[in-house]
């Protein structure tokens, strides 16, 4: 620590030969630096907050209706985006920015995103900064960065609507091309094969008419089987009856009734000749001669019998008609099977015809619900404003500049003055080769014997130190007078 000391003590001894030289170079410094700090420009700077958020009403509301063409994500893009030299070189043109030639255009688009900043400070907030030595300058850049920014938007969302809208015709127009061509394919197709393809239960007419006439061989055989039950029904039935009447020893009243059982095997008792037989016989059982009765048989017909003769006719009728119909549907199923094998595969086509035609149908049906979907999402995005783009600050026209911090800068200066004039007076004083104590001739390796000090008057060392300290103290006031300029002159802001 001593040793430090000591070596410090020394260099200070060795400036202070050099005093003269420290001063002036401390002052020459000084001068310098305090010269350029004085002179730097101010800087201004200009600023917009702009603020993107989706409507929490509304967004929630389309989820699932509608395609939301206009999305916080794509802003936030648009704001990466926005120092994109196209943007830079846009603006240059909008607001008149002075380049001349090419290589001065791009050093001014460098310029121009070296100083401006995109920053965000939420995910829905960020500001746009600026800073330049005109304070109208840096106004008119971010207000052209605001406008351009919130026009790219609109453009982007409005073109991006408009380039899918297309897009989405084009598809449609092409599947309903499809469509229209698959339709008047098949619809040959069931012209030229109707009768082998199926109908609307799913059965095709060949199968149809072979269930006919299997249906039909069923029904004839049942007629058939009923026909001879019938028969031996009938054959087991009397077709006549015995009926034992009173007579009464009348032969007048004998005759009336024979002819009232004759007339009831061809008439109903409804018929005018039974009913006048029937009178016949009440009047002669009643009459004077009607008085002894006697008993006797009459034939009657039996009605089983003539119900089963009606059903054997009624079954005969049946198997008739049925054999016709049978006869005229193994024709039919003839021909459809002749014409079946004569076109194989028809029916695997019709079915994949069918499926083709459904799955344009659906491609068809999704395209069109996407388009309405997005008609409504760009009606929600621009006339509803589904997301919100808002100027939070907008840019106003600074007054006061930010900067340079010259106060800090002149403290700077001052410091590196002083220290580049203690710097010169110690490399010079080293540099004169001087023995300045018993150490340094020892350290040549001579014998010391003893020293002499050095006793200067005191007014010898006064006067040097008044002078230094002169020169020292007018350069602090420079200074100090630059120092309180600065707040006159507004170098903070």
């Amino acid at each position: 620590m001593e040793q430090l000391i000591e070596t410090a003590l020394r260099l200070l001894a060795t400036a202070w030969r050099k005093r003269w030289y420290a001063l002036a170079t401390a002052w020459l410094v000084c001068a310098l630096g305090w010269t350029a700090v004085m002179l730097l420009p101010p800087n201004f700077e200009a600023s917009a907050q702009l603020y993107v958020a989706a409507d929490p009403v509304l967004t929630p509301l389309l989820r699932g209706i509608a395609i939301n063409g206009n999305s916080e994500q794509e802003f936030n893009l648009l704001r990466q985006t926005l120092l994109s030299t196209p943007n830079l070189q846009h603006l240059i043109d909008r607001e008149g920015l002075h380049a001349q030639g090419p290589g001065a255009r791009e050093a001014l688009v460098r310029r121009l995103r070296a100083r401006v900043t995109v920053v965000p400070q939420s995910r829905n907030l960020f500001t746009i900064r600026y800073v330049g030595h005109d304070p109208r300058r840096a106004y008119n850049i971010i207000a052209g960065l605001v406008n351009i920014y919130v026009e790219r938007a609109s453009d982007h969302n409005q073109s991006d609507i408009d380039n899918a809208g297309k897009f989405l015709q084009s598809q449609i127009d092409y599947f309903h091309n499809q469509l229209k061509s698959l339709e008047a394919r098949r619809a040959a197709f069931q012209a030229k094969y109707l009768e082998l393809l199926p109908g609307s239960d799913g059965v095709s007419a060949v199968r149809a008419s072979g269930a006919r006439v299997r249906k039909l061989e069923t029904e004839l055989q049942d007629a058939k089987a009923e026909q001879a039950l019938l028969a031996s029904e009938l054959a087991k039935t009397k077709p006549l009856l015995s009926e034992t009447q009173a007579a009464g020893g009348n032969p007048a009243l004998a005759a009336a009734l024979a002819n009232l059982a004759r007339l009831r095997q061809q008439y109903t008792n409804s018929y005018p000749g039974v009913q006048a037989a029937e009178r016949q016989v009440k009047a002669l059982e009643h009459g004077p001669a009607g008085g002894g009765k006697s008993s006797y048989s009459v034939p009657v017909a039996n009605p089983v019998y003539k119900a089963l003769h009606l059903e054997i006719l009624q079954t005969q009728t049946r198997i008739l008609e049925t054999t016709r119909a049978l006869a005229r549907a193994k024709v039919e199923h003839a021909k459809l099977t002749a014409l079946a094998r004569s076109a194989p595969g028809v029916e695997a086509k019709f079915i994949n015809l069918n499926r083709n035609y459904g799955v344009l149908q659906k491609e068809y049906q999704d395209l069109i619900s996407r388009r309405e979907a997005m008609r409504i999402g760009a009606a929600a995005n621009i006339d509803a404003n589904q997301v919100q783009l808002q100027v939070i600050n907008p840019p106003v026209l600074p007054r006061l500049p930010i900067g340079p911090n010259r106060r800090l800068f002149l403290v700077a200066v001052l410091i590196l003055g002083l220290g580049a004039g203690l710097g010169v007076g110690v490399l010079l004083g080293e540099l004169e080769g001087r023995v300045r104590s018993e150490a340094d001739l020892r350290g040549f390796g001579i014998p010391v014997i003893g020293q002499i000090s050095d006793i200067s008057p005191q007014s010898g060392v006064i006067m040097p130190a008044l002078r230094i300290g002169i020169g020292g103290s007018l350069l602090l006031g420079v200074f100090g007078a630059l120092f309180i300029a600065t707040f006159i002159i507004g170098g903070l802001g």
